[in-house]
């Protein structure tokens, strides 16, 4: 990924010049343990002894261990690579006096973001102690920036994720028919996952969701050795796949009926309402809106359809994760904090999602995956906008 990491490199730059930094620092030590989830944006492979990746306007340096130093000056990502052997804390503070004599310094914690928060308590001190003069802020005003605005290359990645999370959407319906447990669709996706090379976007014991039925877990459920796909129930799935390093975040619907049997009327009502709460949120996505004010867009729509409101936020951003920080599409709960009150950027990927349980026969969610132009959005999935059946053979 050199070309996304120079890429993200210079973003990084540009973002610290933007905020008058005297430099943005990433740190690390034994990361195959505990990652800054920044790190992954800046650099191929992993860190072992306590290390600084130090981006200031101009220059991109490093200071880790000496075994670390070589991967890093192979790249040929970094101006300066200093690998010191015996005490981290000199090599530190002269590459700061070489490279970020003056000004604040930024460090990846944030009380609300979780793909900006990497930095630990025990870091934490340990920056307070090797240079106690200097002043350290909170990059995530930044961190949310640098991952959440995609360049060209990473949105084609997204496309390829959702292209491979759709083909196997085409195989599901074969399955459902033979009229398996949730649990056997869980097992296939798997299986054609590792047949096809592709990770998961959240833990894979809960990637797919599955729901057959009113009697399945809604939410972040796993999946049921005992719920089985039945005629008169809707079958659910969220899926998220990763295919070269990029995430997808994806719902789909179908409905279980009898040989020729067809769509029964509540479903239909409660597909139109969640097609069109989604919709109603869509048109309100362009730069400069916040969040809180697309969630409300389509709350208030589904709500005049006559169902509850969902739970949840209406939408979060999308990249090597599913859940990947930044600014969220959600109610003003103090639960989302600051995160729905940040105005929505030119290149940020979000998902579009909702649902309604419809009595009966189960969980109606639909999610799409949209990237915000200069004037609005493009639609990165295909929306499901009918109810295809699945005829069950027992």
């Amino acid at each position: 990924m050199s070309a996304i990491t120079r890429a993200k490199i210079a973003q990084a730059q540009s973002l610290c010049a933007e905020h008058g930094w005297g430099a943005w620092i990433f740190l690390g030590r034994e990361t195959p343990m505990q990652a800054d989830p920044l790190l992954e944006l800046i650099l191929e492979g992993g860190l072992t002894w306590l290390s600084a990746l130090i981006i200031t306007p101009t220059k991109a340096v490093a200071v880790v261990g000496n075994y670390d130093a070589d991967p890093l000056i192979a790249s040929g990502d970094w101006d300066m690579v200093d690998g010191y052997v015996e005490d981290f804390a000199p090599n530190f503070l002269k590459t700061l006096a070489d490279h970020a004599p003056e000004g604040d310094l930024a460090l990846n914690w944030s009380l609300e973001d979780s793909s900006a928060d990497g930095l630990t308590y025990g870091l934490w001190q340990k920056m307070q102690s090797v240079a106690p003069e200097r002043e350290w802020l909170s990059a995530q005003a930044a961190a949310a920036r640098l991952r959440g605005q995609k360049s060209a290359e990473e949105l084609r990645r997204i496309r390829l994720a959702i292209a491979a999370g759709d083909e196997i959407f085409a195989a599901i319906p074969g399955w459902m028919a033979e009229a398996p447990s949730e649990r056997e669709i869980h097992r296939r996706v798997h299986q054609w996952a590792a047949e096809h090379g592709l990770g998961f976007s959240w833990d894979p014991a809960g990637d797919p969701i599955v729901n057959h039925g009113p009697d399945s877990m809604i939410g972040h459920g796993v999946p049921s050795d005992s719920l089985f796909a039945a005629p008169g129930q809707i079958l659910h799935v969220d899926l998220g796949v990763i295919k070269e390093g990029y995430s997808s975040d994806i719902q789909r619907c179908w409905m279980a009926v009898e040989p020729g049997g067809q769509v029964p009327d509540d479903v239909l009502k409660a597909l139109e309402a969640v097609y069109g709460a989604i919709s109603a949120g869509a048109e309100k996505v362009r730069p400069g809106v916040l969040g809180k004010d697309v969630d409300a867009a389509a709350r208030a729509s589904l709500v005049a359809s006559g169902w509850c409101e969902y739970k949840h936020a209406f939408g979060h951003q999308v990249g090597r994760r599913a859940h990947d920080g930044g600014a969220v599409l959600g109610p003003a709960w103090p639960r989302y904090g600051t995160t729905v009150e940040t105005p929505l950027r030119e290149g940020e990927v979000y998902t579009l999602e909702l649902g309604v349980t419809v009595p009966g026969r189960g969980y109606l969610g639909l999610e799409e995956m949209v990237v915000v132009t200069a004037d609005g959005i493009e639609w990165l999935s295909e929306r499901q906008s009918t109810m295809p059946t699945v005829e069950i053979r027992r």
